[in-house]
């Protein structure tokens, strides 16, 4: 038995040496590599982030001090040091969350993965525990991975800062490549007395000298006031030499560090030191992505920051490779558009390679800008190279798009600038779980003026739509697709005038029609399987492709016309979605035939594979083919409209509200 099989919670930290501590750490990273090389998953920025994380545990006490992460995939080792070592099931239906669940653990606060969110929690939460008589609790963030490249984190430190009374420490774990190592024997040195210093610095002591000088300095007339500012400006240029301290001491916060992340005896010295200072504290940690597993280490691009299954020994994938992801047919396309086109800039949050723009910025660097975690930057920063005569293209996920509505709506949209934003990993992405699936989309983007919405339904309907959005100059573009990989071409049978593609006509040559299906994006699939189940019903079916469902185009309206029934089929939420636009488009053309929308329930869904969440809320062809037959039959609102001669089905007696 290992040290980390006796960890059932925290406070087990606090039983073991030094020595002990240190097989700990070494354990749980052999761990890591072990487990999620079988499941995948985040291993890099976890792998960077043992010590500290111990050490956080060891100084302060879980859960009466709350830690909040961000983001919530730097959380597995805490996750460990809470009793939770069981990651067979990581990531997988009914398993353990891949981000801090509540469900879990009374230790995990944050649940939303979307970053730099973790501050203004802070500022709540530690504002709540002031105002209910319990301000001796702690709140920790553990903040990295570029979260504060977002605005809202300084929009909370703004805050945060301002009370010097809140128990707030702010542990940065910084595992870029902004500060380099400093080397050599005087350096070493300087190092060694840090600790000291920042004790000092931190001592109430010193702060109320500090405080009393200072007001006798500002009151002691103009050469009092003199020599307080000769001598503040002395501490300061002292302090930025010493340790650079950036923006955090200009906003009131006291700073601790930098501090080696991977030294668990420092970073224990310096979250003490800012538990005794008991206000705003910056523990500043150096650390390292992938630290301590060679594989990570070489791997240039991030460290593997997420993997999939891989063989623990080299980090190579296991298993033939996959089919063609839809990241990479975008990734190629507009890296040829560009060629193409000197006007089309590419703009990213911190995700160059994930949503396919590396390609892009490997031919045309200066054109391709990456804006950090800050999506709403990213959308108004796009509006105005628009009006500046640019073609800007805004890749990010689809859930992250959530961020950026308001400038969508009132920079992009209202100014009728022409800017494409693509988005990945839209509809339900799997194992990631609810604050990931990009489910949202479609009916958020609903509500604005002019906008044009795409969903290829494969590749070549992916390239084909991403040019024509790209053309698009007077009003915002949206290219939607899923996550993984793209399925097999689905060609059209004909395209009617406007665009819109038909699939299939069952059975073939049929002349009757009884049922329409909108197939939106990547549900051709289902569609398809949903036409040939009801054909075998004797039930005859129209499959399109609106390809654009953003303006609804009028051929869908006239065929559901000539229909007696209407379904639309889409993986976003049924509310105000795709199949209720078309709805309502129908009325307002004085078309009554009767619509059903197939798309997901407005519910947060736990992570599992894309398959098993579609068939937990029932959008498999089995389950939708049932429903539509009773539509017909008229067992089942909203009924199909009755054949010549037949009676309209009715529910019997009206409810009684």
């Amino acid at each position: 038995m290992g040290i980390l099989d006796t960890i059932r919670n925290p406070q087990d930290l606090n039983e073991l040496s030094q020595t002990q501590l240190e097989q700990l750490a070494a354990e749980i990273r052999g761990f890591l590599v072990t487990n999620v090389s079988q499941t995948g998953g985040h291993l890099g920025p976890n792998l960077g982030v043992v010590e500290l994380t111990m050490a956080v545990h060891r100084i302060f006490d879980s859960p009466r001090d709350s830690i909040v992460f961000d983001t919530g995939h730097q959380s597995y080792v805490h996750k460990l040091l809470t009793g939770r070592q069981d990651f067979s099931t990581l990531r997988q239906q009914g398993g353990m969350s891949g981000y801090p669940s509540r469900s879990e653990s009374e230790h995990d606060i944050l649940e939303s993965s979307h970053a730099s969110s973790s501050l203004s929690w802070a500022d709540g939460i530690s504002r709540a525990r002031q105002l209910t008589g319990e301000g001796d609790r702690y709140v920790i963030a553990v903040v990295g991975d570029g979260a504060l490249t977002g605005g809202m984190a300084w929009e909370a430190i703004n805050n945060i800062a301002a009370d010097k009374h809140r128990r707030v420490v702010i542990v940065v774990n910084d595992n870029g490549r902004s500060y380099a190592p400093t080397v050599g024997g005087f350096a070493d040195y300087l190092a060694s007395l840090r600790p000291t210093i920042d004790s000092f610095r931190a001592a109430p002591a010193y702060e109320g000298t500090l405080d009393w000088w200072k007001r006798r300095l500002q009151n002691g007339g103009p050469i009092g006031q003199f020599t307080y500012k000769s001598l503040h400006a002395m501490k300061k240029g002292i302090k930025d030499w010493w340790a650079p301290q950036g923006m955090f001491e200009d906003l009131g916060m006291k700073y601790i560090g930098p501090v080696d992340g991977h030294n668990l005896q420092a970073m224990e010295h310096a979250l003490s030191t800012a538990r005794n200072y008991a206000g705003p504290v910056i523990v500043h940690a150096m650390t390292e992505k992938g630290h301590g597993y060679a594989p990570a280490r070489a791997h240039e691009a991030d460290q593997f920051h997420a993997v999939g299954v891989i063989d623990p020994e080299t980090g190579e994938p296991t298993g033939a490779a996959g089919a063609q992801s839809w990241t990479s047919v975008f990734a190629e396309e507009i890296a040829q558009i560009a060629d193409e086109r000197e006007d089309i800039v590419g703009i990213t949050g911190a995700m160059l390679i994930p949503v396919g723009l590396h390609k892009f910025a490997a031919k045309h660097p200066d054109r391709v800008i990456d804006v950090g975690i800050a999506e709403q930057h990213a959308l108004t920063s796009a509006a105005g190279m628009a009006f500046g005569g640019l073609h800007p293209v805004v890749a990010v996920y689809a859930t992250f798009l959530n961020r950026a509505f308001d400038q969508l709506l009132m920079d992009v949209a209202l100014h009728k600038a022409g800017v494409t934003i693509v988005l990945d990993r839209a509809g339900v992405t799997g194992p990631d779980g609810a604050s990931h699936h990009g489910m949202w989309d479609m009916s958020m983007v609903q509500i604005v003026p002019g906008l044009h919405l795409a969903a290829p339904r494969d590749a070549s309907r992916l390239r084909e739509e991403l040019r024509e959005a790209v053309a698009i100059n007077d009003a915002p573009s949206v290219v939607r697709y899923s996550k993984g990989t793209v399925g097999t071409e689905v060609d059209a049978i004909e395209r009617l005038s406007d665009g819109v593609d038909v699939l299939a006509r069952r059975p073939s040559g049929s002349t009757e029609n009884d049922v329409l299906i909108v197939s939106v994006g990547a549900m051709s699939e289902l569609a398809l399987d949903v036409a040939n189940r009801l054909g075998a019903q004797g039930i005859s079916s129209t499959v399109v492709d609106p390809r654009w469902v953003l303006p609804v185009r009028r051929s869908i309206i006239a065929l559901a016309s000539h229909h007696r029934l209407v379904i639309c089929i889409e993986d976003g939420v049924r509310a105000g979605g795709v199949g209720s636009r078309i709805r309502q488009e129908m009325r307002a053309a004085g078309v009554d035939t009767a619509l059903n929308e197939v798309g997901l329930p407005a519910e947060f869904l736990d992570h599992g594979t894309r398959s098993q969440v579609l068939e937990r809320v029932g959008l498999t062809a089995q389950q939708v083919t049932h429903d539509v037959v009773a539509q017909v039959l008229g067992t089942k609102v909203p009924f199909a409209r009755p054949l010549p001669g037949q009676e309209h089905p009715t529910t019997g007696s009206l409810p009684i509200l």
